[in-house]
């Protein structure tokens, strides 16, 4: 493997936004990956030179909000069509004239959106952990009002600007920390116990936390990593994408049920809620994902998917890759 391929570079790009950064390794086709929430481009550390080892350019970018990627100040400036514009305008910036999307969690999709309003550059699209649903239905936020019950569902917590802030930023590392082992396979509540995606009366997410061990992919210093970067920003920039998410069903409202047509990837943990929950989904996939290459529900794992089972996900993304039409 050459010099060439094993360095990762970082540098920034004018967008919209104002400028994304991104982390970028090898030379070949683009490879855009897109991360979730609460993360960066430092999730795909396993994957930046597995890709540019099989021949590719493969970037991570921090989206709008998190790391040194610009922070709008509006509430309003995190729409889903600004984060797809962002993916457009670095693809330009890159040189590129299409590329492969890749996303995880909130990431997923951003990715799925991209593909969506611009195919023309998004000829390809990978989707982890949190599968593809075509925008429609009721309003979202009446929808996660009733999922609550009694309890408040996570993204009906996240709403009011500076409450999540709040209990989140007097202690980033240990919240982060907290928040990776709930929803990661080997640290994750036991069934029965009190569901870490909900908030109970006056109560906090962090309350439902795990507590006293990392999960087995989240080492020490990956966690002074996470935490450093959001010690830097706060979190409002990344709580931001949660609160649009009325204004996306508005402003996507063109695409209503519309399937995404390009060659396309699931790959799910099986202990993942989002998988669980959105199980309906992944069954209509002959229909939303008309051109689904294949599907993959990894038996065990749970949603940080790319960190916790890294070696089966570069080998199913690198072969799902060299599939693809040139």
């Amino acid at each position: 493997m050459s010099q060439h391929v094993m360095e990762v570079t970082h540098r920034s790009v004018s967008t919209p936004a104002g400028r994304i950064a991104l982390a970028e390794q090898g030379t070949g086709p683009l490879v855009l990956l897109i991360h979730g929430f609460p993360e960066s481009w430092y999730s795909w550390r396993h994957q930046l030179p597995v890709l540019a080892a099989a021949g590719y350019r493969a970037v991570a970018i921090d989206v709008r909000g998190y790391g040194r990627s610009s922070k709008p100040s509006s509430t309003d400036a995190y729409r889903m069509l600004d984060l797809v514009e962002d993916n457009a305008a670095v693809v330009r910036a890159l040189g590129a004239e299409s590329a492969v999307v890749v996303g995880h969690d909130w990431g997923a999709a951003i990715a799925a959106n991209s593909a969506l309003v611009r195919p023309e550059l998004f000829r390809a699209v990978a989707l982890l952990s949190v599968p593809y649903t075509p925008r429609g239905g009721p309003r979202p936020s009446d929808v996660f009002t009733r999922l609550g019950g009694d309890e408040e569902f996570y993204i009906s917590y996240f709403q009011q600007p500076g409450r999540a802030e709040a209990e989140i930023e007097p202690d980033v590392r240990g919240w982060l920390a907290g928040f990776y082992a709930a929803l990661s396979a080997d640290t994750m509540p036991r069934p029965g116990a009190p569901d870490p995606h909900f908030v109970g009366r006056a109560g906090t997410l962090r309350e439902r936390f795990p507590s006293g061990r990392l999960p087995g992919w989240l080492s020490e210093r990956d966690l002074d990593v996470y935490a450093g970067e959001f010690e830097r920003t706060g979190f409002t920039g990344a709580l931001n994408r949660y609160r649009n998410m009325d204004r996306d069903w508005e402003d996507l409202a063109a695409f209503d049920g519309a399937p995404l047509t390009q060659p396309s990837l699931f790959i799910g943990g099986s202990l993942d809620a989002s998988t669980t929950w959105l199980a309906d989904a992944i069954e209509a996939y002959p229909a939303t994902l008309p051109n689904l290459v294949s599907s993959h529900l990894l038996d065990g794992c749970g949603h940080w998917i790319q960190q916790e089972r890294p070696a089966e996900v570069n080998r199913i993304l690198t072969d799902w890759l060299a599939a693809l039409p040139a």
